[in-house]
C-alpha cells in the first residue's frame, strides 16, 4: 500500500459492475478491499489489475450480519481506516408476473439489496465515525429501477426505491461524521445482470425488444469520479445509463 493510497470497499466486486469499479479504483491508486460471495471470482478481479498488491479479497455474504462485521473488522485490522464503501452487491428475480412471484424469490432480492445494503451502509458508518480524520463516503448503487419500474419486477424496484430512502436518510445523519453519502444509477451497463436487456426484454406496452447497452467500464469511471472530491463536496444522485435506452420520456 502506498503511502496516500486511500482504501475502499466494493461489494459484489467478483463480477460486473463491481468488478468494473474495483479496476478503475485500483488504476486510479485506490487500495480496494473486494466483498462477494466467491472467492474465485475476487480472485479473477484482483488478477485484472493493474496494481494487484494494492487489494484484499474478503469472501462476504452481505445479507449477513456477522460476516459484514468480519469485513469491515478485516478492512481496519489490515488498513487502519477505511476512506469509500461502493455499496454494490445486489440480486434480481426472474422477471415474472408479481402475482407468481414466490416469498423466497421476494425475500432473496431483500435481503441482498436492501438488508444488505443497509448492514454494509451501518458498518460504514461505524467505521468512519471512529477513525481519526473521521469520516468517508459511501456510494450506494441504485438503479434506473429506483425511478421507474420495469414490468414484472416489483422486488427489485421496490428496493432500488428503498435503496434511496437509504441514501437520504444517511446522508442527513452522516454530516456529523463527516461522512458523505450518494447514489449512482445505472442504467444498461454491459454486464451478467443486464445481459438480457440485450437479447431482449418486456417493454411498458408488453413488447420484447433488446435495448441499447452501455460499456460497464464508464460506470467504474463515474465511481472514481464521485470518489474524487474531498469531503466537503458530495454528489448526492447522479444516473449514467446507455444513452438511447427506454428511460427519458415515454420510452
Amino acid at each position: 500500500m502506498g503511502a496516500t493510497s486511500k482504501i475502499a470497499i466494493v461489494t459484489g466486486s467478483g463480477s460486473g459492475v463491481g468488478r468494473a469499479t474495483a479496476l478503475a479504483l485500483n488504476e486510479d491508486g485506490w487500495t480496494v478491499v473486494l466483498a462477494g460471495r466467491r472467492a474465485d471470482a475476487l480472485a479473477e478481479t484482483i488478477s485484472l489489475m493493474k496494481a494487484p498488491e494494492r487489494a484484499l479479497a474478503i469472501p462476504t455474504d452481505v445479507s449477513d450480519p456477522d460476516q459484514v462485521a468480519a469485513l469491515f473488522a478485516k478492512t481496519v485490522k489490515k488498513f487502519g481506516r477505511l476512506d469509500l464503501l461502493f455499496n454494490n452487491a445486489g440480486a434480481n428475480a426472474p422477471g415474472i408476473l408479481l402475482e407468481d412471484l414466490s416469498f423466497e424469490q421476494w425475500k432473496t432480492v431483500v435481503d441482498v439489496n436492501l438488508t444488505g445494503s443497509f448492514l454494509c451502509l451501518q458498518a460504514a458508518f461505524r467505521t468512519m465515525k471512529a477513525q481519526d480524520p473521521m469520516g468517508g463516503r459511501i456510494i450506494n448503487n441504485g438503479s434506473i429501477s429506483a425511478h421507474t419500474p420495469r414490468p414484472d419486477s416489483i422486488p427489485y424496484t421496490a428496493t432500488k426505491h428503498a435503496v434511496t430512502g437509504l441514501t437520504k436518510t444517511a446522508s442527513l445523519d452522516g454530516r456529523k461524521y463527516n461522512i458523505a453519502v450518494g447514489q449512482l444509477d445505472i442504467g444498461n451497463a454491459a454486464s451478467p445482470m443486464a445481459d438480457r436487456m440485450a437479447k431482449g426484454v418486456k417493454q411498458a406496452n408488453g413488447e420484447i425488444k433488446p435495448e441499447p447497452m452501455m460499456n460497464v467500464d464508464d460506470v467504474g469511471r463515474a465511481v472514481v469520479h464521485m470518489a474524487g472530491y474531498s469531503l466537503d463536496t458530495n454528489i448526492f444522485s447522479m444516473t449514467v445509463m446507455a444513452t438511447k435506452m427506454p428511460f427519458a420520456g415515454r420510452g
